[in-house]
């Protein structure tokens, strides 16, 4: 019996499955979006697969390579749209048409304007039939990086912030470690994971020199081999400077990950480190500007790291898509520092939210919340 969301019962539990194998590739498959595949004779599988690392083979030829001769016949369930075109490797929907696949069932077509829908119009002109979308949102909740970066060339961007219950970040003299336990810290280890940049400020630099890196032993994956994968893929670093003051020994230059200093001053060379003037009016760093240029690096999610004055900045300007914020349960007093600079004095220049999670992470609360203007 279809049902609202697209597709037979069976067909909404098949591509559940697909979204979950999809998932696994979030950390390591970027540029490219997280992609499942699951290869179906009714209720049966005969082969699944996923995206694992940019450059490899797609979910689609995955599973195809587990089913062999199986998938003559078979149904197809896949998060995403077959591709239609020749990238780093082959079509797609050239694999599932000589493989003789009967019927495919996507979950949403491919953001990119230039080719969507022209790997559904293939497989129909082979004969193939095609349905879908099934489960569109949770396709789509697993790109949101890569469809916004297509369609409005921008990354998505989650700010990540901890605080006291009383709203604080550190105390007045910057002392901050650790206001959050080990559980947030580890899941915060995962947030970087699975971003493509990690933005901080000047301030942060000189004040607690962070790596700003992904440690494997930190993730928390009961397998060390894939916490290794993970963790080889480092996001870049990129380190709001707007007067060039970053000291050449921090930590964030390092080369166990890749950095880019983004100054408002004119162009400064430093061995082996990528440093872009974008100076706004004001003579600050342009943010907008710094978006689009990561953008055009092929990032698709962007981790701000940073403190309240240029974490501010980005909610001040509405260019945040998601806040995470952790929540412990510790007074920090009115003389500690605030979660964000945003110089409101007016009600009707608060910024509304719309929580969409809360949850417990050890002994501190994971609130997830997305300002009410970005409707993506």
């Amino acid at each position: 019996m279809p049902s609202r969301d697209g597709g037979s019962a069976i067909d909404q539990a098949m591509m559940a499955k697909a979204v979950k194998l999809a998932a696994r590739g979030q950390y390591t498959c970027m540029p490219n979006p997280a992609v499942g595949c699951v290869i179906a004779k009714g209720d049966v599988v005969v082969g699944e697969g996923w995206h694992q690392l940019a450059g490899q083979a797609h979910a689609e030829v995955n599973a195809l390579k587990q089913a062999g001769d199986k998938a003559k016949g078979a149904t197809v369930y896949v998060t995403l749209e077959p591709c239609s075109h020749y990238g780093r490797t082959p079509p797609c929907a050239d694999a599932l048409i000589e493989a003789g696949i009967a019927r495919v069932v996507y979950g949403m077509t491919d953001p990119n304007p230039k080719v969507s829908g022209q790997g559904l119009d293939k497989l129909r002109q082979a004969g193939i039939a095609v349905e879908g979308p099934t489960l569109e949102a949770d396709a789509r909740q697993l790109n949101r990086g890569f469809i916004k970066r297509q369609k409005q060339g921008l990354p998505w961007v989650k700010v990540k912030l901890a605080m006291s219950l009383d709203g604080r970040t550190a105390m007045a003299s910057g002392e901050s470690q650790w206001i959050t336990g080990p559980a947030a810290r580890q899941d915060v280890q995962r947030l970087r994971a699975k971003s493509c940049a990690i933005v901080t400020g000047i301030g942060t630099v000189l004040h607690d020199d962070p790596s700003l890196t992904v440690r494997a032993d930190e993730l928390g994956f009961d397998s060390r081999e894939e916490a290794a994968t993970i963790a080889a893929r480092q996001p870049l670093r990129v380190v709001v400077d707007s007067q060039l003051k970053t000291p050449a020994e921090a930590k964030v230059l390092s080369p166990d990950g890749g950095s880019l200093l983004v100054t408002a001053k004119g162009h400064s060379d430093r061995q082996g480190i990528e440093i872009v003037s974008l100076p706004d009016s004001g003579g600050q760093v342009d943010l907008p500007a710094l978006l689009a240029l990561l953008a055009k690096k092929e990032c698709n999610n962007v981790l701000v790291e940073a403190g309240a004055q240029l974490a501010g900045a980005f909610v001040h300007t509405g260019l945040v898509d998601e806040l995470v914020i952790y929540m412990a349960p510790k007074l920090l007093g009115s003389s500690a520092r605030p979660l964000l600079s945003l110089p409101f004095d007016r009600m009707d220049q608060q910024v509304e939210l719309d929580i969409q999670d809360i949850r417990q992470v050890g002994g501190d609360l994971r609130i997830t919340a997305k300002p009410v203007v970005n409707k993506l």
